[in-house]
């Protein structure tokens, strides 16, 4: 197995063409519970190409019924990329100051309940901007959510076999 680097151009690109669409390859989860995950795991895909089809505990979708709960669920895509050691994209736990266009950042409640993932644009001065799906958002200062906890995936590469 090799490491790939994550291509955050790719990414970011893709997140600027379809956050406020929907890209047709893919089930729009908006209402069965949110698509910001779904969303998150297409721009993370454009910058990696590479899935992990372990059953039940990888990181794929084929269709909205064949997939893995990590490619739609908040909690379960972190666990996938802080804990994968195996194919496909994985992630560390950065400060906010470390994050780079392309990561992923994760809102929660004060409780520690994670609920959304919006994907990083840019990156200026001390505001992160991201894009979002659910409630649709391009360039949208982070500053302009309303959350009491931040947790910044930030993706180091992809395996590949």
């Amino acid at each position: 197995m090799r490491t790939i680097p994550y291509n955050r151009a790719a990414a970011v690109a893709y997140a600027e063409r379809w956050a406020l669409s929907r890209n047709p390859a893919y089930y729009d989860f908006e209402h069965l519970g949110g698509d910001c995950t779904n969303f998150a795991s297409q721009c993370i895909y454009a910058g990696c190409g590479v899935m992990n089809y372990t059953p039940v505990t990888g990181w794929y979708y084929i269709t909205a019924n064949d997939r893995t709960a990590s490619w739609t669920g908040v909690e379960f895509l972190y666990r996938f990329l802080v804990n994968n050691q195996s194919v496909g994209p994985f992630a560390r736990v950065v400060p906010r100051g470390e994050v780079q266009p392309g990561d992923v950042v994760q809102l929660g409640t004060a409780e520690g309940r994670f609920y959304h993932s919006p994907v990083v644009v840019g990156v200026i001065g001390n505001e992160i901007y991201v894009a979002a799906h659910t409630y649709d958002a391009l360039w949208r200062p982070l500053s302009t959510y309303s959350f009491a906890r931040l947790r910044c995936l930030h993706i180091e590469g992809a395996r590949v076999w």
